[in-house]
């Protein structure tokens, strides 16, 4: 990395440091901004990560998507382009050195906004491409973030100021090399764009059983092209991505409620109170009541 970026990620910690005294996720008082500590490697974390750009400022972390690993440190950034249920874990972090992220969240509109006014020229209709990807950091985009990060120590100019700094920094990453993998969600009528739209019904409906045959209908697809589109953009099937955003939910359930496994796995959509502890247990390594009792711990 260059001097130049180097200096501007030394002043972004000093920012994370300043507004995320504890370890955890901190909202900002910019919308959609989240600054993230960790002063120790943590197991493996399940979440869905919502369409975001997300960089690391200090420390490394690695993120899995069914069987792929993207690995990013900073040096680069990642870019979710629609909803995915991922498994997360910083692999760097100290109580000297503690992991530092920046995690922006933005929306398929904001994309389309850039793109009609910088009336930038938009690819060919092409298969669709994995959803998350891990490209280079460069300092124009770096340099977009600063101004947004600094926004914070003068909240007045926020509402004019951030949504401008959020456009540009879209704009870069649009620009860069994997641009048209963010690209692709809102080209009407791309493979992309119409499983975006099945991520959204499933992700909308996850506790409703459904036919892929009716999903297909819906974006004028064939099961057969349905099921792999929906593969090449978040690296499993429909039914897995369902069960991976019913299980997150049932466990998020059981921290934050009194509720019984069985009570719980009846409203995340399982029939079968058995065959949702095994499949639980396969995802996070214990059985429900055993899992939440660690985590309580």
């Amino acid at each position: 990395m260059s001097d130049i970026i180097t200096k501007q990620q030394n002043e972004l910690a000093k920012i994370i440091k300043r507004y995320a005294q504890n370890d955890g996720v901190h909202a900002t008082a910019i919308p959609s901004l989240f600054f993230i500590r960790d002063s120790s490697a943590f197991v493996p974390r399940h979440g869905v990560y919502k369409p975001s750009f997300c960089i690391v400022v200090q420390g490394a972390k690695e993120v899995w998507l069914g069987q792929e690993r993207f690995k990013y440190n900073p040096a680069d950034y990642l870019i979710a382009s629609v909803n995915l249920p991922v498994t997360a874990q910083v692999t760097e972090a100290s109580h000297d050195a503690p992991y530092l992220g920046f995690k922006l969240e933005f929306t398929a509109a904001q994309i389309v906004e850039v793109l009609r006014d910088s009336e930038m020229q938009t690819g060919p209709k092409e298969n669709a491409k994995r959803g998350m990807f891990v490209s280079r950091m460069e300092l124009p985009l770096l340099d977009a973030v600063m101004r947004l990060a600094r926004l914070l120590d003068n909240p007045k100019d926020i509402p004019i100021l951030a949504p401008l700094f959020t456009k540009e920094i879209l704009y870069r990453v649009l620009q860069g090399q994997d641009g048209a993998r963010l690209e692709q969600i809102v080209i009407e009528g791309s493979s992309a764009h119409q499983i975006k739209d099945v991520i959204e019904h499933i992700t909308n409906n996850y506790d409703q059983a459904f036919r892929i045959k009716e999903l297909a209908e819906k974006v004028n697809m064939s099961v057969s092209s349905l099921h792999r589109h929906f593969k090449e953009l978040t690296a499993m099937s429909p039914i897995q991505f369902q069960k991976e955003l019913r299980l997150q939910k049932a466990r998020s359930l059981l921290l934050t409620e009194s509720a019984d496994a069985t009570d719980v796995a009846f409203r995340v959509g399982y029939e079968s109170p058995s065959q949702f502890s095994r499949e639980y247990t396969r995802m996070f390594g214990f059985p429900p009541r055993q899992d939440i009792k660690h985590l309580k711990a």
